[in-house]
């Protein structure tokens, strides 16, 4: 059984030790900003399976959402009433909004993927890699060039999170492009 195997299994018992460092964790992170730039990604395992290399130039942003509705801002002024609702369903879910803010928070960077990493009643976190568009490290990836060089991956939907948002995660599923 390889490292990463060993990981996922340890992040997946429910043992009163694990149990404990997540609520410590969650004490720390409520205090934390809501996007903060981290060394190392929390689940090694899941951070390599969705991009995530230890080079110069990719780096890991915790980001942090608020769980719930999205209720619709006032709008000042005049207007019908039965046209100004304040719920809104959302169309987005949590990952896709964390990784936009995540890359509104670092203009120069590019978000390849993101993965879940706690919940609490309020909030979800996720840890979103970004990748630096003018490193030579990057650039001279030929994975990490193609990424780099897609200007808005994460407005244009062009994430594993936003495809899967969009319908487009299975082969042959999803409304897009039908008539």
């Amino acid at each position: 059984m390889g490292i990463y195997k060993h990981i996922r299994d340890s992040w997946r018992s429910h043992s009163d030790e694990v149990e404990k460092l997540w609520r410590q964790r969650l004490i720390q992170w409520r205090k934390e900003p809501v996007t903060i730039r981290i060394e190392f990604p929390t689940r090694l395992d899941k951070a390599r399976a969705v991009g995530y290399k230890s080079k110069q130039g990719v780096l890991v942003v915790r980001q942090r959402v608020n769980r719930g509705g999205h209720p619709r801002r006032d709008r000042a002024g005049g207007r019908r009433s039965a046209h100004s609702a304040r719920r809104m369903t959302l169309a987005l879910n949590y990952q896709v909004i964390a990784e936009k803010r995540a890359n509104t928070a670092f203009p120069n960077c590019e978000v390849v993927n993101s993965y879940f990493v706690a919940k609490d009643g309020k909030h979800y976190w996720y840890e979103v890699i970004l990748v630096d568009r003018t490193n030579p490290t990057v650039l001279a990836d030929e994975k990490l060039a193609g990424i780099a060089k897609q200007k808005g991956r994460a407005y244009r939907g062009l994430t594993s999170a936003n495809r899967r948002s969009r319908g487009l995660h299975k082969k042959g599923t999803g409304s897009e492009k039908t008539r």
